[in-house]
């Protein structure tokens, strides 16, 4: 009788992960993706004291199945140090920026935590979600900080997204909110550089709106500059379809997770950390250049922040030989005028 329900349970699993595979059909198989690795973990569990029964076969292949799908998984396991994008060390000569990305969840009930690791980490910009009113107030005490903001409230008045800036927007650019709060959008001048940062908040999969949301934002993510950042809530996963479509709406880069970022929030911080599900993404595009994205502490909400360092490259010099022989030349060509 044990082993029948075990086999049953594995034969469960087994169909919601090759669902998840299939989420470019529909968004309903999409809907298991998101959790590939429980399923995989859930389905391996059942099938490994199913090999000493008369299932052995059933229980091998399934086996071999979970531990397939989990590797897919790979890139936003937690880890224990900043993620580093491959082939990008930090360079010698160019300044390194660094983005805030954070829930704020909006009835977090200690709003001070937030404050205090904006003031310790000291970003560059901070993309935020979930700003309900209440946070529009708190946010007014850094003001002096980051004078350079827009504010997208949601039409719920609680789920609204927002962009902070130490460095001021471009000379002949305004920010922009999409009609319904779910993004914003700012050019940031980064050293002379504008830069286009994104703020983005998606709804859950479906059956909820996630997928038509998604439709919603083509336009917005199409009109991103040549060289963007956008971080933000999707909750989706990385290896989603749904990641993977609002990626290729705006020709942008995923970057590799720093891990499981959100988790029920009456359950520990060490299982959000392991156990939870990694729907805080980062994308970028053009002349961004990724370092790391590493995740910060529990400030309340039901995500964890995750800081990014990036940086440009450093804006172009003329040679000073080649400035010499200009002069040379402009005196010449002066001279046999005169």
């Amino acid at each position: 009788m044990m082993a029948s329900v075990a086999f049953l349970a594995m034969l469960a699993c087994s169909v919601g992960l090759v669902a998840g595979f299939f989420g470019f059909l529909h968004p309903a198989f999409d809907s298991f993706a998101h959790f590939r690795v429980h399923l995989a973990v859930l389905m391996a569990l059942c099938a490994l004291p199913l090999l000493a029964t008369s299932f052995r076969l059933q229980a091998a292949v399934a086996l071999l199945f979970a531990v397939a799908a989990f590797a897919t998984t790979l890139n936003a396991l937690p880890r224990l140090w900043p993620v580093q994008a491959a082939n990008e060390p930090k360079p010698g000569d160019q300044m390194v920026y660094s983005l805030l990305q954070m829930n704020l969840r909006f009835d977090n009930p200690t709003p001070k935590k937030v404050l205090s690791l904006i003031g310790r980490t000291n970003p560059d910009v901070i993309t935020l979600d979930e700003v309900s009113a209440m946070w529009t107030t708190e946010l007014g005490y850094i003001s002096s900080a980051y004078p350079y903001r827009i504010l997208c409230p949601y039409p719920n008045g609680m789920f609204g997204v927002a962009l902070l800036s130490r460095r001021p927007f471009a000379a002949g650019t305004e920010p922009r909110c999409e009609r319904r709060g779910a993004m914003a959008i700012a050019t940031v001048d980064f050293g002379g550089i504008g830069v286009d940062v994104a703020a983005i908040h998606l709804s859950w999969p479906w059956p909820r709106e996630q997928y038509w949301q998604i439709g919603e934002l083509a336009q917005s993510l199409s009109s991103l500059g040549e060289t963007a950042i956008m971080a933000g809530d999707c909750n989706a996963v990385p290896w989603s379809a749904a990641v993977r479509r609002v990626a290729s709406l705006g020709k942008l880069t995923i970057m590799p997770s720093a891990g499981p970022t959100w988790l029920y929030i009456k359950l520990p911080d060490f299982l959000r950390r392991f156990a939870g599900l990694p729907i805080d993404q980062v994308f970028s595009k053009g002349a961004i250049m990724i370092h790391s994205v590493a995740r910060m502490e529990d400030t309340g909400s039901d995500h964890l922040p995750v800081l990014v360092e990036f940086s440009l490259p450093s804006q172009e010099k003329k040679p000073v030989e080649e400035d010499v022989t200009a002069t040379v030349s402009l005196t010449q060509a002066s001279r046999t005028r005169g």
